[in-house]
């Protein structure tokens, strides 16, 4: 289940009993956790009727015993249990035997929950640790075996270039900030399309352009010790044979204390890639991201 898909079921219900957080990233987690919040408890004061939990200090069989306990101050509660990887078994390399008996027993407590959960308790089990690629996923994969009694995982993926640009775009439109797609296309690319940052710096943005459109300088300006900014922006500036300012963002480079040999190795890389765009005769940001896609590269 996407997190937008999560927001529409919160939003028409019904409510399951328990869900599944799964994955690493952050923006979308909190839109998730504020749409369930609204539906379950709607408007109503959450100083009693919600409880957190960590399972790297506490145990499963404990959160399971809570969510069994009828409370006398809030009819409807949500528990949010954080770190649920911790809740997993030893693998067999451990000497810990009886602690991965614990946990198995701690399955079953849950598993048995589930087949009768308590009426108006939502429990939220939050694994952000393990991504859904490379040496990650085999261990997500063990969280998911874990945890399949709950149900369908929300799957929170890192976004992708394309949908960071859009969450950037429908930002800016929100905040009011007339901004240009080329200077969208810098901003997700200087911060990796990470949206949590992507929203600070479209707020930031809107509060200094103060109505006028935003520009690549802004962007530079508010951010000028990031040095993936500089770098991306320095790649910019020499693809549109704007000389002056690739020497300005190459002083900023070399006074920022930037490894330039870095900067050099990453810029070697873009050309590269430009080289192998124009010889297989790619004409369109689509068909290059399509391309090194299939190769697996970003």
């Amino acid at each position: 289940m996407t997190p937008t898909q999560f927001v529409t079921r919160m939003e028409r219900g019904p409510i399951a009993p328990a869900y599944l957080f799964l994955g690493p990233e952050a923006y979308q987690r909190r839109r998730a956790r504020a749409a369930l919040l609204k539906a379950a408890l709607g408007e109503a004061a959450r100083e009693n009727a919600v409880t957190q939990y960590d399972l790297a200090e506490t145990a499963l069989a404990e959160v399971v015993d809570d969510a069994r306990a009828l409370s006398l101050f809030a009819s409807e509660r949500v528990i949010f249990v954080g770190n649920a990887e911790a809740a997993l078994p030893r693998t067999q390399s451990s000497d810990d035997g009886e602690e991965s008996e614990g946990a198995a027993g701690s399955a079953a407590l849950l598993a048995a929950y589930m087949k009768d959960p308590t009426p108006g308790v939502l429990l939220i089990f939050d694994a952000p640790r393990f991504d859904f690629e490379g040496e990650d996923k085999r261990k997500q994969d063990r969280v998911r075996k874990y945890f399949a009694v709950v149900g369908d995982p929300v799957e929170f993926k890192r976004a992708s270039a394309d949908e960071a640009r859009r969450e950037a775009a429908a930002l800016a439109r929100r905040a009011g900030l007339s901004i240009d797609p080329a200077t969208v296309d810098l901003l997700v690319e200087a911060l990796a399309a990470d949206l949590t940052r992507i929203a600070v710096e479209v707020e930031k943005l809107a509060l200094y352009a103060q109505g006028r459109p935003a520009t690549e300088e802004d962007v530079a300006r508010l951010a000028p010790d990031a040095r993936t900014t500089t770098i991306f922006a320095l790649v910019g500036a020499l693809g549109r044979r704007d000389r002056s300012r690739s020497l300005e963002l190459l002083d900023t480079l070399f006074r920022d204390g930037e490894y330039l040999p870095v900067a050099l190795s990453f810029l070697s890389a873009q050309f590269r890639a430009a080289l192998v765009s124009k010889e297989t005769g790619l004409r369109s940001p689509k068909q290059i991201q399509g391309h090194f896609a299939k190769m697996g590269v970003q």
